[in-house]
């Protein structure tokens, strides 16, 4: 006898249904899973019949085929172990014919029939619901991230016999309530403020530049000088994210398995800090089971890479694909997989191996050849793909022992959120959203000059031997100054400003 039932695997970030087919015939006992399965699939028969036989069913005698469709692409994941069961259950007569239909099933079986979660809920509920099913048989410990799609019913489900109890209409589960109360769109204080930052103000202000256009940060300074502490704080003055990048921040979470089982969806934007021993996988992503790497997860947040030269060559030369097509593409020789990789980089590093180049409180061991060598790990391509390089001195007494109140996060923050509103009706309804994401049509567009202004520019780049590229970084550094000061123009203060964002470009 042969059933059919609808399951879905996950590829890249979405989720792709595919068919579970199983033919029980007369024959010598065996279990044949074909349609390129890997490892953990392969392994689901065991599975499958130890939770079978302990929920108190018959496991057939005979040869059972288990067709995994489309057969052209290779399958991953224990999310098939559920669908299979049913399957074998339905072609074996104890499950009524096509009583599964309506219904997407996914999720991992124990020996004793009880469902695990799985990754990847979140994709597999919106293909789903695009594909009109009415139901989505869900893992209970998934049930809060699926429960976000609205105009799918999500059923959780905790075991495999509740599910034979379900699909017989023995029994009668409860869909999951819809996600609500969830105002992601309100602006949070973070436990890290800008405003316990002493001094700096002229780093704080590149920040805010950075946050308010979504430009590329590098800071250099001497050990202590709170680089690492001010870019704890950057992701507070970031505007909250809306649904559309809780949706797709959430999903990625959700393929890596990084949700916790009361999380429906990530409302906060992603702070990454991987450490500078990390490899080139697990960074951009991929590894024998593809996964999303670090800039993947930081997909509408912030990547801080602290000491950025003492990561691996290797390693910051990948970043340069991100850095340019928000993208990462991951290929194999079976399939190619595409993660996102929208976020904002923070950097930072010593001017120089001992880190005191510079600073006039210690004295620099290093000679000119050492500094110009650490300096060399940083390729020209990667330093023109960050838009603005801050030095951050360190902080002097009488800033520390200060009793001035800095501005605190929130109040930097609506500064930013107006200069976004700006950048939104500029670019209306097109793909760019921000200053940092203009193409070259658009910086001739929006990022015209007077002759003053440009003759400012054009003695920078003599002088400072400028790329066409961070060139373009200097203009639209000006477009978001503008912004910030609510200028429908780019005027020659807006100019000298972002030059002085350009100190890595400056001979030693």
């Amino acid at each position: 006898m042969l059933s059919r039932v609808i399951t879905g695997s996950v590829i890249g970030v979405n989720g792709l249904l595919m068919e579970v087919e199983v033919d029980i015939a007369r024959g010598l006992p065996a279990f044949a899973t074909v349609g390129l399965p890997e490892a953990a699939v392969r392994e689901s028969r065991e599975r499958v019949k130890a939770a079978i036989v302990n929920c108190g069913y018959d496991f057939p005698d005979d040869r059972i085929t288990v067709n995994l469709a489309p057969a052209h692409i290779k399958k991953e994941g224990t999310g098939f172990d559920l669908p299979i069961a049913v399957g074998i259950l339905e072609a074996s007569g104890l499950l009524p014919s096509h009583g599964a239909d309506d219904f997407l099933l996914v999720g991992e079986l124990a020996l004793d029939g009880r469902i695990k979660p799985v990754t990847g809920c979140l994709p597999l509920a919106i293909a789903a619901n695009e594909a009109g099913f009415a139901g989505f048989l869900s893992p209970a410990d998934n049930r809060r991230e699926a429960s976000v799609v609205k105009g799918i019913d999500v059923y959780p489900v905790q075991s495999l016999s509740e599910v034979v109890d379900f699909l017989r209409q023995t029994k009668e589960i409860i869909p999951e309530p819809p996600a609500t109360g969830l105002d992601i769109n309100t602006y949070s204080v973070a436990e890290a403020d800008f405003s316990e930052v002493a001094g700096q103000g002229h780093v704080k202000r590149a920040l805010e530049i950075a946050a308010a256009g979504a430009h590329n940060v590098l800071m250099i300074g001497p050990p202590g000088s709170g680089k690492t502490m001010l870019a704890r704080r950057f992701a507070g003055i970031v505007p909250p994210m809306d649904f559309t990048e809780a949706i797709e921040t959430t999903k990625i979470f959700s393929v890596a398995g990084l949700l916790s089982k009361q999380q429906a969806l990530v409302t906060q934007r992603p702070f990454r800090a991987p450490h500078h021993t990390i490899s080139d996988a697990g960074l951009i992503g991929g590894g024998t089971v593809p996964r999303p790497g670090e800039v993947s997860l930081a997909h509408n947040g912030v990547l801080f890479l602290d000491e950025l030269p003492e990561f691996k060559k290797s390693v910051l030369e990948v970043l340069r694909q991100p850095l340019e097509d928000l993208q990462v593409t991951i290929s194999r020789a079976s399939t190619s997989l595409t993660y996102p990789s929208d976020f904002i980089l923070i950097a930072a590093l010593n001017p120089c191996p001992c880190g005191y180049y510079s600073d006039p409180a210690h004295e620099c061991r290093c000679s000119s050849t050492q500094i110009a060598k650490y300096r060399s790990r940083l390729s020209g391509p990667l330093l023109d793909r960050i838009d603005i390089h801050v030095e951050v001195p360190a902080v002097v007494y009488s800033d520390l022992v200060g009793e001035k109140a800095a501005e605190s996060s929130a109040q930097i923050c609506k500064r930013v959120i107006a200069a976004r509103k700006i950048q939104a009706r500029r670019f209306g309804k097109s793909r760019v959203r921000t200053n940092a994401g203009m193409n070259s049509r658009n910086i001739r567009q929006h990022c015209t000059i007077d002759s003053e202004s440009g003759q400012i520019l054009k003695n920078a780049a003599d002088r400072l031997g400028l790329s066409a590229r961070a060139y373009h970084r200097i203009l639209k550094i000006s477009r978001t100054i503008a912004d910030l000061d609510k200028s429908p123009g780019i005027q020659p203060p807006h100019i000298l400003e972002a030059i002085g964002y350009r100190s890595m470009d400056r001979p030693l």
